[in-house]
C-alpha cells in the first residue's frame, strides 16, 4: 500500500512539473466564464486580510505559482510591473504560492520586489477554486480574472504575457480593449 501511495505521489509530482514547464496552455475558461468568485479567506505574508471580502468591489487576477516552476517565474516581473502600474485604478494581482513553504516563498517574493498580495496556498483556497476548472487545478501557474462585480471572466493554465495580462486588466475593470502597452 505505501508503495502505491508513493507512485501516486511520484505521478502527481511529475505531471505537475510537466505541465509547469509546458509552457503556456493558455486555456480560457468556458464554463467557468462569468460565474461568481468564490468566497475564501486569506492572509497575506505580511499580515493582511487579503481574502474575498478585501477583493469585493476590486478587479483582481488569483495567480497560482510555485517558486521553483519556470514559467511563474517567467510571468512575475510583468505582473509587478502591472500591479504598480494599475493598482490605483482599482485592479490587483493576488498570488497564491502553492507546494512550497512560507520561507522559501518570503525569499522569493523580495528577491522578485512582488508589490501585490501573495497568500500560502491551502486546502480552502485550491478547493474554492478548483471547482472553476475540470479536474481541479492540476498545473501551474493558474490564473483567474475577476472583474470589479465579482464574477470570474476567464482562467488561464499556462504562463501569459505581459500583453495578455493587460488585455485582461483592462477586461476586468471594464475599460475598452484597446491596449497599449507601456513596457
Amino acid at each position: 500500500m505505501n508503495m502505491i501511495r508513493s507512485f501516486l505521489k511520484v505521478l502527481s509530482a511529475a505531471l505537475l512539473l510537466l505541465v509547469c514547464n509546458a509552457g503556456s496552455l493558455s486555456a480560457a475558461a468556458g464554463p467557468g466564464q462569468n460565474l461568481s468568485a468564490p468566497v475564501f479567506s486569506a492572509v497575506s505574508l505580511d499580515g493582511k486580510q487579503t481574502g474575498s471580502s478585501a477583493l469585493a468591489g476590486k478587479a483582481y487576477i488569483i495567480n497560482f505559482f510555485a517558486s521553483w516552476c519556470p514559467p511563474c517565474k517567467g510571468e512575475i516581473p510583468d505582473m509587478v510591473s502591472l500591479q504598480n502600474q494599475y493598482v490605483k485604478k482599482g485592479f490587483t494581482f493576488v498570488g497564491i504560492a502553492v507546494s512550497d513553504n512560507e520561507p522559501a516563498i518570503r525569499k522569493f517574493a523580495q528577491q522578485n520586489r512582488i508589490s501585490y498580495p501573495v497568500v500560502m496556498g491551502n486546502e480552502e483556497i485550491v478547493k474554492a477554486f478548483s471547482r472553476y476548472v475540470d479536474g481541479g487545478i492540476r498545473g501551474i501557474p493558474t490564473s483567474f480574472v475577476v472583474n470589479s462585480s465579482g464574477k470570474i471572466t476567464k482562467i488561464i493554465v499556462g504562463a501569459v504575457s505581459r500583453e495578455d495580462f493587460e488585455k485582461m486588466i483592462f477586461e476586468a475593470l471594464g475599460k475598452p480593449n484597446s491596449v497599449k502597452s507601456s513596457s
